[in-house]
């Protein structure tokens, strides 16, 4: 992106109309029903947007989101049809103003802070880190399979996302009776593994070098003393840690083995341990700066899905971790550690849908290589301080052999790789190329996998629009019938085929927006490799994956679009050059929704706008890297500050 068309949008995104805005229900809403409401009013309205219902100023607060959905619509020309009455310039300006100052106007504050239970993975990985190993099942394993080794994982229920899309937010999935019993048998298992001869040094971390005769008393205090407040990844109250070592004052030999396993049981099975947020310090129903303790907890899980570590621990319980240098450089540090793979591993997976891609081969290095490639694409977003855009344009990429047969040349940068002896398949690491000469490629929507997991145009264009633009959609019509094949004698494309098909116009609104996203990518085919357009394809072999168009002669396959916005492409490369210039805020926006909704563990509400808007245009001013809007999300007021319920 050029400097120059840079300034232009920091100056274009954040210039706002001076001047008087209208009022909603004498200006507004007169607007909106008068170019909407025939779709969008009555109990029939399309998409559940009802405008007619909207009528107090409660009603008007509270719909937001839908605020925000209409002013994109307005201001990029998709909302109403080309083919509907529309509001001229004046009208169009009235509304923006009318939400510019609505937005500016909604006063920022924090949530009220809600407990909530540590996810699946974050328990995982915090009885590691507190142990120093991961309760593991024994698994032989070949070099052509993969298998999930962490019992956590295992027996634990698979957590359903949240409100906010993420699971990590888990303010609506309780511990169930079953969960209860499960978390207690792995905390048996991991305390019975802890005390075990071959975990000695993990257990003398907090008990100091264990002599011949065994556990000391003193040594079984100290280690209650270190053990529980990391548990509790706080400071415990003294009269607590007290009234344990006066339980186990005077036991020795194995009763004192089995009165501590007892005790750090009743730790690791407690609230304090198990949910996030039950022990924040401060006024009640007063709005206040996070206690440092919660806010190494929220950076540790945020960048880490893992419990503080002793250095952020440290920094916390001396007050300097509070410091806006003191938290970058921590941030910094977070970053370079192995444990910031839970970004991509996690945040990423869950808000691009990457697990969808093990639906897409039996061959299991070869859905490997498809899965892992975006993943590894990610988190060198993520922690090499790359710019928010090399999301969808790149020269960075990640292959093996397996993905490698569809980047031609740049294959070549590969090492060179031999099967082992008498082993037919195996999974084998991906390495970082450059793309010097794979034009096609390059970011996430072109990656084989990301192609694959979403077969045809249809689910190519949703996936763009929902994960990418961050716009929602309705469900389908329940009317709606499947494509009709070619009539006999004519071989159509899918496009064709198609055109007849979404002639219904309630299918039309939303596929004005999806289609031409979609067919930007018709020249890969179902798994994901580019079709050539130079010649016929006689190769009947390229064909079999072709899904739709398997018997179009590539020259016929159409990639050209034009959005409702405007903007008209050729093919994908087209298409990705709109989404970083002129569509570049929407990506924007919806990058900073996605990860600051991740990293607050909560959807996203009303109160959060001025802080989402003020991060967005820093970071198209700016041209922002994932690392800066790490560092802005950290320094936001819904991340320092909180309200704690009375």
């Amino acid at each position: 992106m050029t400097l120059r068309f840079a300034i232009y949008l920091c100056i274009a995104s954040t210039f706002v109309s001076v001047g008087q805005a209208g009022d909603f229900a004498q200006d507004i809403r007169p607007l909106l029903m008068k170019y909407c409401g025939e779709c969008h009013s009555g109990d029939d309205s399309n998409g559940d947007v009802d405008f007619a219902s909207i009528q107090t100023n409660d009603e008007v607060n509270d719909a937001f989101e839908l605020w925000e959905s209409v002013a994109g619509h307005i201001r990029n020309g998709t909302m109403p049809p080309e083919d509907n009455l529309r509001p001229n310039e004046t009208e169009r300006e009235t509304i923006l103003q009318w939400y510019e100052h609505f937005v500016s106007d909604i006063p920022s504050r924090p949530a009220v802070l809600r407990p909530r239970r540590l996810s699946v993975v974050e328990y995982r990985n915090t009885l590691r880190s507190l142990l120093g190993f991961d309760l593991q099942v024994d698994v032989i394993e070949a070099e052509q399979t993969v298998s999930e080794r962490s019992m956590v994982v295992k027996l634990l229920p698979t957590d359903p996302p949240g409100k906010s899309g993420f699971t990590n937010d888990t303010h609506n999935n309780p511990i169930t009776p079953i969960v209860w019993d499960q978390m207690s048998y792995l905390v048996d298992a991991a305390l019975e593994e802890l005390f075990s001869p071959q975990r000695r040094a993990e257990l003398q971390v907090y008990t100091g070098p264990i002599g011949s005769s065994g556990l000391s008393p003193e040594q079984a205090a100290r280690l209650i003393r270190e053990f529980v407040p990391r548990a509790y990844r706080r400071p415990a109250d003294p009269r607590e840690l007290d009234a344990i070592v006066a339980r186990i004052a005077g036991l020795h030999d194995g009763e004192l083995v089995s009165a501590v396993k007892l005790e750090l049981k009743t730790v690791l099975m407690s609230p304090a341990f198990i949910y996030r947020g039950l022990l924040v310090t401060g006024q009640r129903g007063e709005r206040q700066a996070v206690d440092s303790h919660e806010f190494a907890e929220r950076l540790s899980y945020f960048l880490w899905a893992d419990m503080p570590d002793d250095e952020l621990t440290q920094l916390a319980s001396n007050g300097r971790l509070m410091n806006p240098d003191v938290s970058v450089a921590q941030i910094d540090r977070m970053l370079a550690s192995s444990k910031a793979k839970s970004l991509s591993e996690v945040f990423a997976v869950e808000w691009l849908t990457l697990n969808e891609i093990e639906k897409v081969s039996d061959n299991v290095p070869v859905r490997v290589a498809l899965k892992t490639q975006p993943i590894e694409f990610m988190n060198y977003l993520f922690t090499e301080d790359r710019p928010l855009m090399e999301l969808i344009e790149s020269k960075t990429t990640f292959i093996n052999p397996h993905t490698g047969r569809m980047y031609g040349r740049d294959a070549k940068q590969l090492p060179k790789y031999m099967k082992r002896k008498g082993v037919e398949v195996e999974i084998v690491r991906n390495h970082r190329v450059e793309l010097r000469h794979a034009s096609e490629r390059g970011g996430i929507l072109t990656m084989p996998g990301v192609l694959a997991m979403n077969r045809g145009p249809i689910l190519r264009g949703t996936w763009i629009l929902e994960r990418i633009l961050g716009e929602e959609l309705p469900d389908p019509p329940a009317n709606v019938g499947a494509v009709q094949p070619s009539p006999p004698g004519k071989k159509l494309t899918f496009r064709e085929r198609f055109e007849q098909h979404r002639d219904n116009a309630a299918c039309a609104v939303c596929h004005d927006k999806v289609d031409p996203l979609g067919f930007a990518l018709q020249h890969f085919d179902a798994g994901g490799k580019y079709i050539l357009a130079d010649g016929p394809d006689t190769n009947k072999k390229k064909k079999k994956n072709r899904g739709e168009d398997a018997d179009i002669d590539p020259r016929r396959i159409d990639s050209s679009g034009r959005l409702p916005s405007g903007e008209s492409f050729e093919d994908a490369s087209g298409l990705k050059k709109i989404l970083v210039t002129t569509q570049r805020e929407k990506v924007v926006r919806c990058i900073v929704k996605r990860t600051t909704s991740y990293a607050l563990g909560r959807k996203l509400q009303v109160f959060d706008a001025p802080m989402i808007e003020s991060i967005v245009q820093k970071m198209i001013c700016e041209d922002g890297t994932w690392r800066d809007l790490f560092i802005q999300i950290s320094q936001s007021v819904a991340f320092r500050e909180t309200i704690l319920s009375p």
